[in-house]
């Protein structure tokens, strides 16, 4: 089975110490495995931990971890009652002195400085480990299901591209025997005939690329962590097909080799993907 890179990944849970939790896994393909976390100040020194659980999972691809308190109760108003006695007592005493009859209302009083404040709550990182534990598994489980819901996708698009590969390969075999024999009954000369056949036999790299296909299509069929793999050999048969542009004296041949190369091209595109 193949694997894309790209896939996404969310739970939540409601405590009643800490509030909503929610974790989302977002991954995009990259050349190595990179775990980026997004994460409030009380979970930061959870980092490692969280690496550690997406690496045990994933093998390549640009993974960004964002943790979220959703209504969190990790914080609380304070009312500072020494401080807003001290006021009432100071405006008591202004309106007694300068003969005011304005009352005093609560708007006023919370707006004074230092009145009405919050008061955080520190989160402790060993509580709540094993909730976000098993949350960061279930993402990573849902994650898991949509990377391996376009591999199965992008395994059946690579699979056609190699068949069709293989198909002009065939055509550009045999049509090269014949044009070769055709071209050569042309040629008066032993020189000529010499000259023609070293600079025009494509036939070491039609074998080549035949394997490299055929490879392709078993590194497929095996599945795994193969996106490197497959990336070289794509980029092996490009070659070949280039070399075969490059050599080629028919017309009919060069119209496959140019829809082999656009083949090429789809699969280099397809295959920066699969992990």
């Amino acid at each position: 089975m193949l694997n894309s890179m790209t896939g996404f990944g969310a739970r939540e849970i409601e405590l009643e110490e800490f509030g909503k939790i929610r974790v989302e896994l977002r991954s995009i393909n990259h050349k190595f495995l990179e775990v980026v976390l997004h994460a409030p100040e009380g979970f930061l020194s959870l980092e490692d931990k969280i690496k550690r659980q997406v690496e045990g999972k994933l093998k390549r691809g640009r993974v960004t971890c964002v943790i979220s308190l959703i209504g969190s109760r990790g914080s609380k108003a304070l009312i500072n009652k020494p401080l807003l006695k001290n006021y009432i007592s100071l405006l008591n005493d202004m309106k007694k002195e300068f003969h005011l009859h304005n009352e005093l209302d609560i708007n006023t009083l919370i707006h004074l400085p230092g009145v009405l404040g919050t008061q955080e709550n520190k989160i402790s990182h060993t509580d709540i480990w094993p909730c976000l534990k098993n949350l960061i598994d279930k993402a990573l489980e849902d994650l898991l299901k949509t990377r391996q819901k376009e591999g199965r996708a992008l395994a059946g698009f690579l699979k056609k591209r190699a068949v069709s590969m293989d198909a002009h390969l065939k055509a550009v075999n045999a049509r090269f025997k014949k044009s070769v024999q055709n071209r050569l009954q042309k040629l008066c000369t032993d020189e000529e005939r010499a000259a023609f056949l070293k600079n025009s036999d494509i036939s070491e790299e039609l074998e080549r690329l035949s394997f490299h296909i055929k490879n392709f299509k078993q590194k497929i069929a095996k599945g795994g962590s193969i996106g490197k793999e497959l990336d070289f050999i794509a980029q092996e048969m490009q070659r070949e097909s280039n070399t075969l542009a490059a050599k080629s004296f028919d017309v009919g041949i060069s119209v496959r080799v140019i829809q082999m190369k656009s083949q090429v091209e789809k699969i280099r595109e397809q295959v920066q993907n699969i992990e």
